[in-house]
């Protein structure tokens, strides 16, 4: 017999502390999710506003607005990066990297990737597979949907990640101009446990 709870007196705060124990307590409480999103991609696909204008798309290249919630508690910066998968190269194609972006942050506006300048301090625009070909207007730019003709339409992989460290490259001990696989490496690998979570989501596209 469990003597604790042998009494009517002592039934109720045991079970209270049955329940508590199973769930680990208030102090255990799950947090909400983090979470990432975009108004202009809501239906799951590309508007030819956020299309490429290059390499035979005629798009307006513009990049998407983006919001997110609940980044985790400890925080110092966020990055983004934008990975199709799908794309004909045997490694994939990357379309927009954003480092450093501040914690306090909850949105990047539309238009927020096309120039340096649009981009809150201290972020900065990262290295892309569109690297010294114009077609972003500057290296460190977006670079819109632009997948083969014919081929099945490509996933577009939005991933944001919530990091213990203020200065990216520093903690990982890698170049600014690094590139985007490099940096992916230290986001997902290198930095161990100073990733704290990562929030995605995938929109399609093919002409």
């Amino acid at each position: 017999m469990n003597l604790p709870c042998a009494t009517l007196l002592f039934r109720v705060p045991c079970a209270l502390a049955l329940v508590m124990g199973l769930a680990g307590g208030p102090a255990s409480a799950q947090r909400a999710p983090f979470m990432l999103s975009s108004p202009d991609l809501a239906m799951g696909t590309f508007d030819n506003k956020f299309v490429l204008n290059g390499f035979g798309c005629k798009g307006a290249n513009v990049s998407p607005a983006l919001e997110w919630q609940n980044v985790p508690p400890g925080t110092k910066s966020l990055a983004l990066q934008v990975f199709d998968p799908d794309a004909p190269t045997g490694a994939g194609f990357w379309h927009w990297t954003v480092y450093n972006l501040p914690p306090t942050l909850t949105s990047l506006p539309q238009g927020a990737g096309n120039a340096a300048a649009k981009l809150p301090a201290p972020a900065y625009g990262g290295a892309t597979d569109y690297l010294d070909t114009g077609a972003t207007g500057g290296n460190g730019n977006y670079g819109g949907p632009c997948p083969p003709e014919a081929d099945k339409p490509h996933r577009y992989i939005f991933t944001l990640y919530a990091l213990a460290v203020d200065d990216l490259a520093k903690a990982g001990g890698i170049p600014k101009t690094g590139s985007p696989s490099l940096y992916s490496f230290v986001l997902n690998k290198g930095l161990g446990a100073l990733l704290l979570d990562k929030a995605s989501f995938t929109a399609t596209y093919g002409r």
